[in-house]
């Protein structure tokens, strides 16, 4: 008898906006980059931070359990992040944080990513 649950539908959407986040937010900080020294502080953080959506989205979709800490992490960073640019940005990526940890900490996320982590062990 397998023990592997079907991906809930929201981890699933959240995975492919990460992907989408990480890829399209990458090309386009790229692109940017070109105006400016590519190693530069900024540069590398915000290409990093990218990559991290792309691996988080990636990984959830496999059911890595981890990934979906990562995910909720890369969220909470962004949080921090906004303290830079206003207290409106900081309430809308907390609101985005608050959905995406109710789609990926609720009983049938739980139950996909332990039924995958069992059966990858």
């Amino acid at each position: 008898m397998s023990t592997t649950k079907q991906r809930p539908l929201s981890v699933t959407i959240i995975s492919a906006i990460y992907i989408l986040t990480g890829v399209l937010g990458l090309g386009y900080h790229l692109k940017l980059a070109g105006s400016h020294h590519l190693f530069d502080n900024d540069v590398v953080l915000i290409t990093v931070t990218e990559i991290v959506a792309v691996v988080a989205g990636v990984f959830m979709l496999r059911g890595a359990n981890w990934a979906r800490w990562l995910a909720l992490a890369w969220m909470a960073f962004h949080v921090a992040i906004s303290v830079l640019n206003g207290w409106s940005k900081v309430a809308v990526h907390a609101a985005f944080l608050a959905i995406i940890g109710y789609f990926l900490l609720r009983r049938q996320a739980n139950d996909y990513f332990a039924a995958k982590s069992s059966s990858q062990a």
